[in-house]
Parts: structure tokens; sequence; C-alpha cells
């Protein structure tokens, strides 16, 4: 997070607006806890059959639900972070672990998956013979336990990147379940083992597919990115459309958490006294227009002829 030392003059005034915070609600905390003790419970019993039935799949999926409880977990531990106070050194409080928690959720689900991938890959060379039944029953076990858990988070899956990650987790968990119960099916059929590394491998590439948004999302906003959905231009050009602003310069936008954005810039309004009641509406309009609850302004008349040092596009 870029931070600046200002070298103006306080005539040249400073305001700050709060505004538009969003949580992640106390009712996700039970959904946390839910899901974790679902996934806990059945993780130990897929862990035990799958060994039982020799199924990779179970194994497999017993490994990605073992890495969704570490995520959901990480979630779960975010969210209470993200709602401490500010003080100390954490001038911001600790509303960014909610970023390094998805971030987290997303490469812990590549390297899970990369593993389940090279392990199908070999079984897919030396099969190893696979108890159909036991598969499917404990599979679909796994469908409603993954889904009730992927339930939990579906409202707040829109709105915020790390609820976002945990329901991926338990959405492709389901679906994963229900590729290997459709892999117990057709080892029954037909006897044919390399089915159930082959359906590993199929749900391994989907899971990918499904996560790339996550951790190009994640890394985005690890890296002070604008958040999706706001158009800098269009942020721009209504300041500068605010009474009296004739120059913008030294914007930044970025995301503070995976739900709430900040900004700040300096205005230059030559000749104008200061105007409290211009921020506070120029950081309403911000939050309306583009969900921006956090704007820091700096105000600056330009008269003493020399040009704020921030002022250049490519200084920060």
């Amino acid at each position: 997070m870029t931070t600046h030392e200002h070298d103006h003059a306080p005539a040249h005034g400073h305001h700050h607006h709060h505004g538009g915070h969003v949580h992640a609600p106390a009712s996700f905390g039970r959904a946390f806890a839910i899901g974790i003790a679902l996934n806990l419970l059945y993780l130990a019993g897929e862990a035990i059959y799958g060994v039982l039935a020799g199924s990779l799949a179970l194994l497999a999926d017993a490994g990605h639900n073992l890495g969704d409880v570490l995520g959901l977990g990480a979630a779960w531990l975010a969210a209470g972070l993200g709602r401490r106070r500010p003080g100390g050194r954490y001038t911001y409080g600790l509303r960014r672990s909610s970023i390094l928690s998805a971030l987290f959720n997303a490469i812990l689900l590549l390297v899970i998956t990369g593993g389940i991938a090279a392990e199908a890959i070999r079984r897919l060379v030396d099969p190893a013979p696979v108890s159909g039944p036991v598969v499917m029953i404990v599979a679909a076990l796994g469908i409603a336990v993954n889904g009730i858990t992927a339930w939990l988070f579906m409202s707040g899956a829109k709105d915020d990147l790390n609820l976002r990650g945990a329901f991926l987790h338990m959405a492709s968990d389901a679906l994963t379940a229900a590729a290997v119960v459709v892999a117990g099916l057709l080892i029954v059929l037909t006897g044919f083992q390399r089915i159930d590394p082959a359906i590993s491998l199929l749900v391994a590439a989907v899971i990918v597919a499904g996560t790339w948004s996550l951790l190009r999302r994640s890394v985005e906003l690890a890296l002070d990115a604008v958040p999706p959905g706001i158009d800098p231009a269009a942020v721009e050009r209504t300041l500068r459309a605010l009474p009296g602003v004739s120059d913008l310069h030294d914007l930044h936008i970025w995301g503070m958490s995976t739900t709430e954005t900040a900004l700040t810039a300096h205005l230059v309004r030559p000749g104008l006294p200061p105007d409290d009641a211009l921020l506070r509406s120029a950081a309403a309009t911000l939050e309306q227009l583009y969900g921006i609850g956090h704007a820091t302004f700096q105000v600056e008349t330009g008269e003493d002829g020399e040009q704020c040092r921030l002022a250049p596009a490519q200084v920060v």
C-alpha cells in the first residue's frame, strides 16, 4: 500500500472520509465453523475408505478436502482479522488479510490439484485395482457435504473475494465428488481400472480452469491494482468535474480488502477557500458511483508557483 509524505502548506487542506465499509457478515462465522466441521469428518472417512478401496480418485478428493479445510480456516481467520480496529503499526487494521487469504486459497488449490494430476498420470501408466461400489458410496456422501458447505457461502461469493475463494473450494469439491461417483459406476460396469485416474485428470483440469480467475484477481489486489468494475478514467473525470477543480494528480485506487476500496487524490482548486461540504459530497459520489468507501483528498491552490512533487504521472 503506497503512502506519501505530503509537503504542502496546511492551508492546502486535507479531507478524509469513511463510508461503505463492508465486512464479512457475522453469520459467515457460523458458516465457516459448520463447513470446517463437516469437511473434517468427511475427510477422515474418505481417506480411510480411499485406502481400503484402492481409489486414487477418493484419495485425491480427500487431499483436496484437506486443502479446503485449511483454506476455510484461513478465510475464517481473515474475515475475523478484517474486523479488528486499526492501531499501532497497522493503521488500516488487518483488512488486507482477506486478500492474502484469497491468494493462499488459490495457490493451495492449484498445488493440491497438481499433485492429483501427477499421481493420476502415474496410475494411467500403472493402473491399480479399485473397488467401484465403495468409491460410489463415499463420493456420493461427498456431494452432500461439499454441496451444503458451498451453499453456505453462495450469498457472499459475489461481493467478497475471500468468500468467493471459500465457495469455489467447496463447489469444486462437490464437482470432484460427482465425477468420482461416475468413475465408480463406470468401473463397476466395465471393470476398466484406468477410468479412476482418467476422471481424476479431468476433474483437475476443471478445478484449474475455475481457480485461475481467483488467483488472477487475488494477485491483482495484492499488487494494489484498481479493483475490477472500477474504471480509473471515469473516476478521474468525476473528480475533475467537481466545482473549482482545475487539475488533478496523484490519483490512486486500490483494494483495502476483498470488499473495500480506497482512493487518494490531490485536487487543485486555485483561488478558492477550503470547502468541506464539497469534499464530503465528492466522497459520497465516489461511494455511490464506484463503491469507493474510503476516500482521502489533498486540496492544493497552486498559487505559490511551485508544482507538487507528486504531480508528474510517473512519480509515486
